[in-house]
């Protein structure tokens, strides 16, 4: 996904050891703002979140309080239009907005943590343990994730966001194990490893404080698919009515629009503005991931 930042060690009293991070993320920082992918698309998603963040602060009503007439089109006093039922699509839109970031990012976070635990353990310590976490990573991955989720929904049920996000999380750890694993498989035998070794330090030590960092770049690219991941996935489950029925979220726009028929009935503001968010955030995340991933590997930058 992207190269690795390879630290070779040094004395500690070398003066160079202070200077060489700076100069790194200088150079890092040079280049990641004269990426102009990287630039679009976190202007897209930067823009949208603000927008989650801050408009909701503006609109006095409840997303779903029906607020004026039904059925009408984009006017200045209802910027997208209201439903058929008189709610105030924008005011549904920021909100969601809210929604969905909160999903994705609580999915994401959660699927990074399982898959750096799992990853840098298997391909750390390797043996016994390794096979068990790979184990475990197979049968995670072949676990079909709507047929648990509609079991879980039918006996549970999903009642927030927060458990909808937890559960996405859980089942979208391991092709990210999977990576890690990789490399840090790769990366163990390096001199670095086997000073911390010598010098006495634990497993935890060694992945946190030597492995971990040189593996930065990486984590931070697959932290920003996963957070694309798990937003469709939530939107995906909001849709067809197993996300939470509370509140309100682009996938349950998109669901609310398709079962009171919105196409139908031509009122292509309803449906266009969940749609085209959902759109924008997974596409403007999958951009800047390109961007970053041109940044740190130099092979990929543009001449």
């Amino acid at each position: 996904m992207t190269a690795l930042q390879e630290a070779a060690p040094r004395d500690p009293r070398d003066p160079r050891d202070a200077a060489a991070p700076v100069s790194g993320r200088r150079e890092a920082l040079h280049f990641a703002l004269r990426n102009g992918k990287l630039l679009a698309g976190a202007g897209v998603v930067l823009v949208l979140l603000l927008l989650g963040l801050i408009g909701p602060l503006t609109i006095d009503a409840p997303p779903n309080e029906y607020v004026g007439p039904p059925m009408q089109g984009p006017s200045p006093e209802y910027w997208f239009g209201t439903t058929t039922f008189g709610q105030d699509v924008f005011a549904q839109f920021v909100y969601g907005l809210r929604t969905t970031f909160a999903a994705g990012l609580l999915g994401g976070v959660v699927a990074s943590l399982i898959g750096m635990v799992v990853g840098f353990l298997a391909g750390f310590r390797g043996g016994l343990l390794d096979e068990i976490l790979n184990m475990l990573t197979n049968i995670v991955l072949v676990i079909p994730t709507l047929a648990v989720l509609l079991i879980i929904n039918a006996y549970l049920g999903i009642r927030s966001v927060a458990a909808q996000a937890i559960f996405i999380g859980l089942t979208s750890w391991p092709w990210a194990a999977r990576a890690i694993r990789a490399q840090t498989f790769s990366l163990r035998g390096r001199d670095f490893v086997d000073l911390a070794r010598l010098s006495g330090s634990n497993t935890w030590k060694i992945i946190t404080r030597e492995i971990a960092p040189n593996m930065s770049s990486y984590l931070l690219l697959t932290f920003i698919l996963l957070f694309g991941n798990s937003i469709l996935i939530a939107s995906s489950l909001d849709f067809i009515g197993l996300g939470p029925t509370e509140g309100v979220s682009l996938g349950l726009m998109l669901q609310n629009a398709s079962q009171w028929s919105a196409m139908q009935l031509g009122m292509w503001w309803w449906f266009i503005p969940p749609g085209a968010g959902i759109t924008a955030i997974v596409g403007a995340l999958y951009v800047a991931n390109v961007g970053l991933d041109e940044v740190f590997n130099p092979k990929l930058r543009e001449t």
